[in-house]
């Protein structure tokens, strides 16, 4: 397959988080809860995904010490692959780290958005990757059709959460692999905290509030999906279902702790940014003048001056084996 194939390109399927799917946080591979997937207006759940790559770029590069105790352990499992597909890759930033950790690996990165694609393919080449780095641009999951070969591995950073029927989405990955090839999927975690619960002023908390608004967003974000089917997210029972062997499960930490540095500093700012755009109309006034304070750069007790700063969040991955 040519390395600039493309294919029909949409806006379902990409990574990262870091969300990881509050419109806020973020999801995968810069895309997730650590991973901005929203960027939204109101209560709407459109996500324009060339407006995020700044922020998903970012927010995967801080996130990088996460993926790559990610990818360490996925490589005592998957130890020489031919081909990795990542399957929502969005700017790239964690398929560049597969070409890093795999180096006789070809690495493909999937995505709906040729922006974004541009962006990876950007990557791979200032890093050295990219005479083994491809692109294919269309909506997940019929775009790895276009493969012209299955993979030795498949990974989905926060990806899957943005398709409707997430049981057949697996079942197309699952396809997609070669026997005795792995699929691995982040989803799942905690939610991140950035801020102590009691910040000096407004209510005590505030974080585990907008928690609950980021649910309901949510779950509104997944019955917008074409196709949206309810699924028990039972990863290991779903994994199973569509054929795959010896489901494993494993949880990584970013743990940055404060004083934030100016690059932890400046994701907690546009998350929150974000999260204010997003759901900060559902929160009392309390709390949205609360969030105002943290979002204003000349206010001492905002997350642009204040000591206490931190990013600390844990996202799960859920690896399982075609059967050889």
């Amino acid at each position: 397959m040519d390395d600039q194939q493309q294919a029909h390109h949409g806006h379902h399927g990409h990574q990262g988080d870091a969300h990881d799917h509050g419109p806020g946080h973020g999801h995968g591979n810069g895309h997730g809860h650590g991973h901005g997937h929203g960027h939204a207006h109101g209560h709407g759940t459109d996500i324009d995904w060339a407006d995020m790559a700044p922020h998903l770029e970012a927010q995967a590069e801080l996130f990088t010490p996460l993926y790559e105790r990610a990818l360490s352990w996925l490589g005592k499992e998957v130890t020489e692959p031919g081909l990795i597909v990542d399957a929502g890759s969005g700017p790239g930033v964690v398929s560049c780290l597969f070409a890093e950790t795999f180096p006789g690996a070809r690495v493909m990165a999937v995505d709906g958005s040729e922006p974004l694609l541009e962006r990876a393919r950007a990557r791979a080449d200032r890093l050295g990757f990219g005479d083994r780095f491809g692109t294919l641009a269309g909506d997940l999951p019929g775009a790895l059709a276009e493969l012209d070969y299955p993979a030795d591995l498949l990974w989905a950073g926060r990806s899957l959460h943005h398709l409707g029927d997430q049981r057949a989405a697996l079942a197309a990955f699952a396809d997609r692999l070669a026997p005795g090839g792995t699929l691995a999927i982040m989803e799942g975690g905690l939610p991140p905290r950035y801020l102590p619960r009691d910040l000096g002023f407004g209510r005590p908390g505030l974080e585990a509030r907008i928690d609950a608004l980021e649910a309901e967003w949510f779950a509104r974000m997944r019955a917008d999906l074409p196709g949206s089917v309810d699924e028990n997210e039972d990863w290991a029972a779903l994994l199973n279902a569509v054929g795959l062997e010896h489901p494993r499960t494993r949880s990584f930490l970013l743990d940055l702790p404060a004083p934030a540095s100016d690059r932890a500093r400046a994701h907690v700012a546009t998350s929150l940014g974000r999260l204010r755009d997003v759901v900060g109309e559902d929160l009392d006034a309390q709390d949205r003048a609360t969030l105002d304070r943290l979002l204003d750069p000349q206010d001492p007790g905002s997350v642009h001056r204040r000591p206490d700063v931190f990013v600390l969040a844990a996202h799960t991955v859920h690896t399982a084996v075609k059967p050889a």
